[in-house]
């Protein structure tokens, strides 16, 4: 079957030698071109998150004050300059929502597993190159969408990025609850779309068009991320897209799913029977696993990171697979621990404070192996080794918060307030985004055929890792303080006098942060263009993405698929004149092969 794969594969690969301008960077069916597609608009969306973000921190930091960034980028959202009570929220809710769904849902899985799964697993292509390009697209007309919804009269959505009822189910509500809510909808679903057709491919891929010699205990750790990742999210993401559904039919259709009993302005309102805890549970049951689809493509990639630049094998191979198979499952049943104070039968939540309390010895025995791999490495600390080892810290340290908002007792204390803010912007944006810069960094040259600058790299890291424990760490102190988060101003509440300033110095390193995003902006498209020129593999690394020309064509090998003779950790081992031995070197006579 494989030699009928491989001749078919030599066909089409024949087929795409004659391409247009169109066919080769608009609508291309070449998973590489596909990665840099995704990588690009997330990059692009990333810009208009990120720029929010550092819109809100300043109106924390000086409510009230006028600004004249406010009245040039909001318009009549910020009259003289001082910022809206409404568009403050729909700020929040539209970065939030950016930044989860569109920058590292499609930044790590788009980007990486479509650049990574043919190249390490031995493939041509995905099993569906035309597959593929639709998953882009859609993708890519969400993200309009998304765009389109801020610049509604009324106002984008504003319901939090959770979007709970019955702010987001009644047009009446408020401004944000029309037609931009409407628009955050039908962006969502086309994204759902997109990305459970990108995953069903990534699955079959895997399964199906391994090289010879590639069994599953021989994939690169990466590859094992991304495919769990996969599976999460061809479980998780059509139950958002349910509950995404059947609030459409509550706003549009008059059902009433969610909605019971409401009262606006003393009018009362035909709704009745429904219930706004019914879409939490549909929500999280996606949210929760969300994070694992965002987390675990970057442990995937840090783990091959830090197996190359340590010059080790990867510590517990088969711990870190039965770990990342563990997450899975448990993220699936977790997901209540976002409702503790929603009325929750007490003995429910004794039920899931235990589930999320057991996905902290997972991520524990992930932690370890990867400081074991670094333990008494030969370290090459280039930028993605430090993005990598940034990842591993900020999982720990955001890691320990969530033991305390997993306990029911505990999470009444600091349940919606900056404490929640500080722990999953660590855990799930900073740590996300630290793999998401690693694995630009360490594949930029099989992306583009050229180097990133080293030194404006470092530049970048020690900025971002400095400014990042500058915003969330504070953020613990003040939330343990009492301060809700989504509030736009602090002021009428006396109480919270004493969190203005440190409010005030979060933002300063928010601001510093964001603008110093700017040097990876420039080395990144520079680089395309100006970029040293990259050798065939310029890390030493066994994987087989390094053993494909650099020159990109459609079909990565030039003849036969290289065949898979050992792991992909054989670095430094004994027997062998280099440090690295790619998988693809078939093993000597009385050689053994590691698999620990």
């Amino acid at each position: 079957m494989s030699a009928h794969a491989d001749t078919h594969a030599h066909d089409d690969h024949g087929h795409h030698h004659k391409e247009t301008f169109v066919t080769k960077y608009i609508f291309s069916q070449d998973h590489k071109m596909i990665a840099k597609q995704y990588l690009i608009t997330g990059t692009i969306m990333g810009v208009i998150g990120v720029l929010m973000s550092l819109m809100f921190r300043m109106q924390i930091a000086w409510p009230e004050e006028p600004n004249v960034l406010f009245e040039a980028l909001l318009g009549k959202w910020a009259p003289d300059g001082v910022m809206d009570a409404d568009i403050y929220l729909a700020l929040v809710t539209i970065h939030g929502t950016i930044m989860v769904f569109f920058v590292l849902t499609a930044g790590l899985s788009g980007t990486f597993s479509n650049l990574l799964i043919p190249l390490q697993i031995g493939a041509r292509d995905m099993a569906s190159g035309f597959l593929n390009m639709v998953s882009y697209w859609l993708f890519f007309v969400s993200s309009v969408v998304m765009v389109i919804s801020l610049f509604v009269e009324a106002g984008p959505a504003a319901a939090g990025w959770t979007i709970y009822p019955p702010l987001s189910a009644v047009e009446l509500a408020q401004g944000g609850s029309g037609m931009g809510m409407t628009l955050w909808l039908v962006s969502m679903a086309i994204f759902i779309a997109s990305s459970l057709l990108g995953s069903l491919n990534y699955i079959v891929t895997v399964i199906n068009l391994r090289t010879k010699g590639m069994s599953m205990t021989r994939l690169p750790l990466t590859i094992w991320a991304f495919f769990v990742t996969a599976v999460i999210g061809v479980i998780s993401f059509p139950v958002l897209l349910s509950a995404a559904l059947l609030l459409i039919m509550d706003r549009s259709f008059g059902t009433s799913f969610f909605l019971s009993d409401i009262f606006i302005q003393g009018e009362v309102l035909h709704y009745q029977g429904g219930s706004p805890v019914l879409f939490e549970h549909l929500f999280w049951f996606l949210g929760h696993p969300e994070v694992y689809i965002v987390l675990l493509p970057a442990l995937g990639i840090t783990s091959e990171i830090i197996a190359t630049n340590s010059r080790k094998p990867i510590f517990g191979y088969r711990a870190m697979v039965m770990s990342i198979l563990a997450i899975a499952f448990l993220s699936t049943i977790v997901w209540g621990h976002h409702m503790f104070i929603s009325g929750m039968n007490p003995f429910l939540g004794s039920v899931f404070t235990f589930t999320t309390l057991l996905i902290a010895i997972p991520s524990a025995v992930k932690a370890f192996n990867y400081i074991t791999t670094l333990w008494k490495g030969n370290l090459q600390m280039n930028p993605a080794m430090l993005f990598s080892i940034g990842l591993v810290s900020t999982f720990i340290t955001g890691g320990l918060t969530g033991i305390i908002l997993g306990d029911s007792a505990l999470d009444i204390n600091v349940h919606d307030t900056y404490f929640v803010v500080a722990h999953f912007h660590l855990v799930m944006g900073i740590s996300a985004l630290y793999g998401m810069f690693a694995g630009i960094y360490h594949w930029f040259p099989k992306m583009y055929g050229r180097m990133l600058n080293k030194n404006l790299g470092y530049l970048h890291f020690w900025v971002t890792a400095i400014c990042a424990y500058g915003v969330f760490f504070p953020m613990h102190f003040i939330g343990m303080a009492g301060l809700p988060r989504r509030y736009y101003t602090n002021s009428n509440f006396p109480l919270f006098d004493d969190t203005a300033n440190a409010n005030v110095v979060i933002t300063m390193f928010a601001v510093v942060g964001g603008i110093f995003q700017l040097v990876f902006l420039y080395n990144f498209f520079s680089s395309i263009f100006f970029g040293k020129k990259a050798v065939q593999n310029p890390w030493r690394s066994n994987t087989l993405e390094w053993t494909a020309p650099v020159e990109h064509f459609h079909g990565n090998w030039e003849g036969e698929i290289p065949h898979v003779y050992r792991w992909a950790y054989d670095y430094s081992k004994p027997g062998h004149d280099e440090d690295f031995v790619p998988q693809n070197v078939p093993m000597k006579e009385g050689e053994e092969e590691l698999h620990h």
